[in-house]
């Protein structure tokens, strides 16, 4: 089949989606598919394109499967929503622009944002060809949950975008239950059959366990110290206050160290609350390849997730840490898909979201005990060698998209 990809992100961009996204592509190269991917020039890491990407609105990769065509983004400050929002907007077009021009046997799109599920409904009717549109968070869901999105009737035009986006597409792939109750009580009775659960995959070759004496260990002077961790976009969503709290809790124990490792738009807000506390060290986003060196330096992960975000969102860095093969804590909803992999992994402890109380509880008795962070991290990466892999993500993804086109192609006669 001839697919046409349309995703925010793509390798090299550093952005969890576009890593996922692009083991997807390779993964359907691999079996014999042609792409065309349609992302962004790539911005993640700064927030602004790379410098080596720079100078042209529009740019052309062809590949050994067919071409990747990378448009601006126009990165904004992610606080500034009608600003951010026009920059989806105006992404979203150019990239639907971009995704015309060659025939196509299916449609893949990816939200966030939102947007990209109209452009790939017109990128598939111009196409004549089936959209399976894949949610990674559930949108505007999220950012109104947060107050990010706020006002009656933008709202209701965002919920109004959601439904229409899902309506148009031939089917919507999520990662969870949760996720596929949540958007399946959102389109009409007779077409929730169209929403199916594909999990992102876990890539146990890429990401392995390591010693805890890493080199990264080394260069942030974090000696042997027991080190809670928090690795990912240090963003709104997350509740990273809590670290800070746990720290200012265990400020007194010198055995231990609090890492934040990562950037976004809330790192300047957390510095802040984390400013004169001894035991709080900041780490900026490192290369993928630096990946499991990165995740050994933890002793204890956190995963804090804002409270009423567990059904709209599940984190990727939770399977990265089982891959590592260690333990966590999770402060998210209750009954949601990372509480799960908790309990069926045997590697997390889960805790109520922004309950401050608990959570240092949890992190102090992970800190206290070597032998059962040891215990955990091994079976959680137990747990992911059994999971899907990045192969079987895509031949899942092959199968979805052969039944849509035979479906088609079976109403036409």
């Amino acid at each position: 089949m001839n697919l046409t990809v349309l995703c925010p992100h793509f390798a090299p961009d550093a952005a969890p989606t576009g890593v996922v996204m692009t083991h997807i592509v390779e993964g359907l190269a691999e079996r014999g598919h042609r792409l065309r991917v349609v992302t962004s020039l790539p911005w993640y890491v700064h927030h602004a394109v790379e410098p080596a990407y720079a100078g042209r609105p529009v740019r052309t990769e062809r590949t050994a499967w067919g071409e990747i065509v990378r448009v601006h983004p126009f990165p904004t400050d992610k606080r500034d929503i009608p600003r951010r929002a026009l920059a989806f907007g105006a992404f979203s077009l150019l990239a639907g622009l971009e995704g015309l021009p060659r025939a196509a046997d299916g449609v893949l799109a990816m939200s966030p944002p939102l947007t990209m599920g109209l452009t790939g409904w017109a990128v598939g009717l111009a196409r004549r060809a089936p959209l399976v549109f894949n949610i990674q968070d559930v949108f505007p869901d999220v950012a109104v949950e947060l107050g990010v999105l706020r006002g009656r009737r933008v709202i209701a035009a965002a919920r109004w975008l959601e439904r229409l986006s899902y309506a148009r597409a031939d089917a919507v792939t999520v990662l969870s239950d949760d996720l596929r109750d949540n958007v399946a009580a959102k389109v009409a009775p007779g077409a929730r059959h169209k929403v199916r659960v594909i999990p992102n995959f876990v890539d146990t070759d890429a990401i392995r366990p390591q010693p805890r004496t890493t080199r990264y260990r080394e260069e942030l002077g974090l000696g042997d110290r027991t080190v809670v961790m928090y690795a990912g976009n240090v963003g709104m969503s997350q509740s990273l206050e809590l670290l800070v709290e746990a720290a200012r809790a265990m400020v007194d124990d010198p055995g231990v160290v609090f890492l934040v490792n990562g950037s976004g738009a809330a790192r300047p807000h957390l510095e802040e609350l984390a400013a004169g506390l001894p035991n709080v060290v900041f780490g900026d986003l490192q290369p993928a390849e630096r990946l499991s060196e990165v995740l050994a330096t933890g002793d204890v992960h956190v995963i804090p997730l804002k409270r009423g975000l567990g059904r709209a969102s599940v984190p990727s860095k939770t399977y990265s840490i089982l891959a590592a093969g260690r333990p966590f804590v999770a402060s998210i909803d209750p009954g949601t898909e990372v509480t799960r992999l908790a309990e069926r992994s045997g590697a997390g402890v889960a805790v109520p979201p922004e309950d401050r109380e608990a959570f240092i509880a949890a992190v102090k008795a992970l800190v206290a005990a070597p032998e059962e962070r040891a215990e955990r991290g091994a079976a959680g990466r137990r747990f992911v060698e059994a999971w899907l892999s990045p192969a079987a993500v895509a031949e899942a993804y092959e199968a979805l998209f052969v039944e849509l086109v035979e479906g088609r192609r079976a109403r036409a006669r």
